[in-house]
């Protein structure tokens, strides 16, 4: 109990600011939990069509894959849809190559959607916090000005002390968006090599001439 009542405390001493900051805060943990719960899914799924595809590929099953494809929402599955949609008519590896890197570019957008909104929340929750402390401390000089010299400095540091707050929470907030960001990154990037390696492999079980 007295952690929360510490919380409370430090959270209205911060003033009007730590609002706003709050809000920063609950819509960047609702995209990160979102955008987590996506790449992870999206994971398990490529692999798992990726495991139903190749083997109808391999053995030339191409009219079954492609239909297996059309029915699969995944990327993986969009891509190589295309690119078994492709090598039905085509005679080079550049044609059916072409295809997928064109369903890739469009894939790709929809698995970076709203990552970067958390480096945004996290240059956001700083700046509210700065402009906090920054308006507190205006307030504190100005509520000084007209009272005993003696308790100036007493009434001063206690200004500062609760314009600091904002400070520290827009930076609380700011620091862990910044690694869950890199961290949502580096997720992505590891899915779409992901799907690079698949289209690669893929490309070569059809055995096209270049």
């Amino acid at each position: 109990m007295e952690f929360f009542a510490t919380v409370i405390r430090f959270f209205q001493n911060g003033g009007e600011f730590m609002y706003p900051i709050l809000i920063v805060l609950a819509l960047g943990l609702a995209i990160a939990v979102e955008r987590f719960i996506y790449l992870r899914r999206a994971y398990g799924e490529n692999r798992t069509v990726w495991a139903q595809l190749m083997p109808l590929v391999n053995e030339g099953r191409h009219e079954e894959a492609e239909q297996l494809a059309a029915t699969s929402t995944t990327a993986i599955g969009r891509v190589l849809g295309h690119g078994i949609s492709r090598a039905r008519g085509a005679s080079s590896r550049e044609d059916v190559e072409l295809a997928m890197e064109e369903s890739l570019m469009e894939v790709t957008p929809q698995l970076e959607r709203r990552t970067h909104y958390l480096a945004t929340f996290a240059n956001v929750a700083t700046l509210l916090g700065l402009l906090g402390t920054i308006i507190g401390l205006i307030h504190g000089f100005a509520a000084v000005s007209d009272i005993n010299p003696s308790q100036k400095q007493d009434q001063l540091s206690a200004s500062v002390s609760i314009a600091m707050n904002c400070t520290a929470f827009g930076l609380m907030v700011a620091i862990p968006f910044l690694l869950i960001h890199a961290w949502l990154v580096s997720m992505t990037d590891e899915l779409v090599d992901s799907l690079e390696m698949a289209s690669v492999k893929f490309l070569n079980s059809l055995g096209l001439k270049k």
